[in-house]
């Protein structure tokens, strides 16, 4: 057998002089991520009740708005808000500003509709309860809805932050110190992209993924506190394992009669 000699060797020495220039760009990284998806989860209730009006004159530009910034691409929102929208207002916005402003109003229009779904799938008997017991529509919204409109989109929302936290690589197109940037300007002053786009990528990844596993591990909480005559998780390493493995299920889903009670209604 023919042994494979690959023409690019690693060099490690540089990760060391790297990484404190790395981790400065992940502090940008993180502190922008957190800004917009604050904002985001604040803002994207108002706009799902909105889009939810049966006012014409309020729905018709909730949904515009989602629409516009759930079918354009996220890098030509940036784009757009960081070199148009400062000629278009007439002021000088600061490009830290001008992306948070972007990424917020893009994540806004999705959680907008992760709320709406959440919403929509209350059972209507217990909205027609709640008015024969005379609440009016705020009460049954903050007493009703919400509580269970949100608590069953938890996991979506997390998805979409850990999305958007990944999403955040794109400001380094617009020149923008965040991580992505830091590791394009070191791979070109050391010559060693391989290297240094890998650390990136690893950095990236030991926050994302245990992210993504506590959305899985919440989610299937949810399923399984929802079902009734759910077997009880299993106890030890191995079962806690297997509950947090992407894309796994509790076994008492498989029963067609849960699976409907658990289906969102009206979405």
């Amino acid at each position: 057998m023919h042994s494979v000699n690959l023409a690019y060797e690693f060099d490690l020495s540089v990760i060391g002089p790297a990484l404190p220039t790395l981790l400065d760009g992940l502090w940008l990284t993180l502190k922008i991520s957190t800004i917009v998806i604050v904002a985001s989860a604040v803002l994207g209730f108002p706009l799902a009740v909105a889009r939810m009006s049966k006012i014409e004159v309020i729905r018709w530009p909730a949904q515009f708005y989602i629409e516009v910034f759930r079918c354009t691409p996220l890098l030509i929102q940036l784009l757009w808000v960081f070199y148009a929208l400062p000629a278009l207002l007439g002021v000088d916005l600061p490009g830290e500003l001008s992306i948070i402003i972007a990424l917020t109003a893009h994540l806004t229009a999705f959680m907008s509709e992760t709320y709406r779904a959440g919403m929509q799938s209350v059972p209507v008997e217990q909205i027609e309860a709640a008015r024969m017991l005379r609440l009016n529509r705020v009460q049954i919204l903050r007493h009703i809805i919400v509580p269970q409109a949100f608590r069953q989109q938890i996991p979506t929302i997390l998805s979409l932050n850990v999305s958007m936290f990944k999403d955040t690589s794109l400001v380094s197109a617009l020149g923008l110190a965040d991580l992505t940037f830091q590791g394009n300007i070191l791979s070109s002053q050391t010559y060693r992209p391989m290297e240094i786009f890998t650390l990136v990528a690893v950095i990236y990844f030991a926050i994302a993924f245990p992210a993504t596993l506590f959305t899985s591990y919440v989610e299937r909480r949810l399923l399984t506190s929802g079902s009734r005559g759910a077997q009880p998780p299993s106890a030890g390493l191995l079962g806690t394992l297997t509950r947090l493995r992407p894309g796994q299920r509790p076994p008492a889903l498989a029963n067609p009669a849960l699976k409907s009670l658990l289906k969102p209604e009206g979405v």
